[in-house]
């Protein structure tokens, strides 16, 4: 269940900020909201991270509908007592569904999270595709280390 709950709520918010954007930027408009930090800017991406493969929409969709599929498979083998891995696939999934409805709907990704120290524009939807693989890669790390603290014990 909280991987269903993690991935529709990370969809559902990821499509609120950028219903608001959408509404209220004409593309190419910029808000500053932190100067010289934060600064959020309307951007419609026709590629992946960074703008890369631009124009390839169809590879991505496919990309992102066996990701979804992948989460939706390993929600059901996951055990129940991994939380954090749950929650990550969750995250992961919701994440790849936001950007994959953009995909279908519009034909390209909107991006407006502007952080003046990073080169690129981004959404909700790439940080919880980020942050979920970073906490997944914490629990493959922290299992790691308590697997080998268990042999040395032996």
């Amino acid at each position: 269940m909280l991987v269903w709950l993690t991935m529709i709520g990370v969809w559902i918010i990821d499509r609120l900020f950028k219903v608001l954007v959408q509404t209220n930027f004409m593309p190419g408009d910029t808000l500053i909201v932190i100067p010289k930090v934060l600064h959020l800017t309307f951007v419609l991406n026709p590629g992946a991270a960074f703008g890369l493969m631009a124009g390839r929409t169809w590879f991505f969709v496919v990309t992102a509908l066996i990701v979804v599929g992948g989460v939706i498979y390993s929600q059901f083998r996951i055990p129940r007592r991994e939380t954090l891995t749950r929650l990550a696939i969750g995250m992961i999934g919701g994440g790849a569904l936001g950007n994959l409805y953009d995909r279908l709907v519009i034909g390209r990704v909107v991006d407006y999270l502007d952080f003046q120290i990073w080169p690129y524009v981004f959404n909700f939807a790439d940080s919880m595709i980020v942050v979920g693989v970073g906490l997944l890669m914490l629990h493959l790390y922290l299992e790691e280390k308590a697997q080998g603290k268990s042999r040395a014990e032996k």
